[in-house]
């Protein structure tokens, strides 16, 4: 995959790109409440992604600040201007759609040209803007075809042209390719960020799919019920979340309920050390989250330092780059771990086993759901 730098898109580069902010912006349905007092800045030629479970507003918030929607309070500020009561076409924003949204009675060409006929923009400009948005997008030897006779990919591809070539100053991306096979969707992730940063555009992204966020975003803004839960870089959220939602959101961790205990942290018959010193009531009850690659499986005790709890291996999954282990402990507590092949030792189902893992890979979350210090 190549994008060519040549391509210019009339001076589309990161000193056109513009700032977004939202100040206390609240949105309700039916009394319903999507979208509860939430404040957000995007830096200008950023790419944030907005994380979460389907019904949790992401795309409720996309909206608005396209001008789909409107707020039911707060403001929202793109460059630095309101853009409250503004139409969508007012806005320096394009939005691309979960759906594509392409003209069937069109070809290519033409419906990457259609919001450029439908300002007005002379003639001669259309064509030279829409071969650049081509080329950027490698889709010239498709100028003259039908989007019926295109892949899933390719089309996906026409919508982006469509949106760039109108030079928006940010770029609202709604589950754009959710609808493509995994090979497929992988290509594009690749090819979206690359373009990204070449453009230098201020991207907004909508997705539920954690691994495309953490792949392609400057930061992340995870959401649920209305309200950020964490915004930070990909590592961050991932390393450290901010809560048990995001924990729980976020890669796969193991959850072991344990009791504080004079600096240790008991888990059934086992005793296991924090990763640091906590700072609790006494018996208070917590979870202990450890991420599954963060846990080992063997045939004989850890070695000294270490966490382990032991039990029997029920499953193994052979995953390509991993190889998933579930354990199942006496009292029904279910440990998943994912380990790399050359790790392994021959294990079989029914077999005792321990699970293992370093004290500072295990966070530990209070009844209240923040990480306890």
């Amino acid at each position: 995959m190549t994008v060519r730098s040549d391509i210019e898109l009339s001076g589309h580069r990161a000193a056109n790109a513009a700032s977004v902010e939202l100040d206390q912006v609240s949105k309700s349905f039916g009394g319903a409440t999507a979208i509860d007092g939430l404040n957000l800045s995007v830096q200008p030629g950023e790419f944030l992604s907005l994380l979460g479970p389907s019904g949790c507003g992401k795309t409720t918030l996309l909206r608005m600040i396209g001008g789909f929607e409107h707020p039911d309070s707060g403001d929202i500020r793109i460059g630095g201007s309101s853009v409250i009561g503004q139409p969508p076409n007012k806005r320096p924003v394009n939005t691309v759609f979960q759906s594509y949204a392409l003209f069937p009675h069109m070809n290519v060409a033409e419906n990457v040209g259609y919001g450029l006929r439908q300002r007005r923009v002379p003639k001669s400009e259309i064509t030279e803007r829409v071969l650049a948005a081509l080329k950027m997008s490698r889709l010239e030897k498709f100028a003259d075809r039908s989007p019926s006779k295109l892949s899933g990919g390719q089309q996906q591809r026409v919508a982006l042209a469509r949106a760039l070539v109108n030079r928006p100053r940010v770029l609202l991306l709604d589950e754009p390719m959710s609808a493509l096979d995994r090979k497929l969707r992988e290509e594009m992730q690749l090819e979206l960020t690359v373009l990204q940063a070449e453009l230098g555009i201020t991207f907004v992204f909508v997705t539920h799919d954690q691994e495309e966020a953490l792949t392609m975003s400057d930061r992340i803004a995870v959401i649920d019920q209305g309200k950020i839960q964490q915004l930070a870089d990909a590592e961050t959220i991932y390393s450290s979340p901010a809560n048990l939602f995001v924990a729980r959101f976020i890669g796969k961790r193991n959850f072991i309920p344990v009791e504080l205990d004079s600096g240790a942290l008991n888990a059934g018959e086992h005793k296991l050390l924090p990763g640091h010193s906590v700072v609790g009531t006494p018996q208070q009850k917590c979870l202990l989250a450890v991420r599954a690659e963060d846990v080992s499986v063997h045939s004989t005790a850890p070695a000294a330092g270490l966490n382990g709890l032991t039990g029997t291996l029920v499953d193994i999954a052979y995953l390509g780059e991993v190889k998933q282990y579930l354990v199942r402990q006496p009292g029904g507590l279910e440990v998943l771990a994912r380990m790399a092949p050359s790790r392994t030792e021959e294990l079989h189902a029914g077999q005792r086993v321990w699970c293992s893992w370093a004290p500072r890979d295990g966070q530990l979350f209070a009844n209240d759901e923040e990480p306890v210090r």
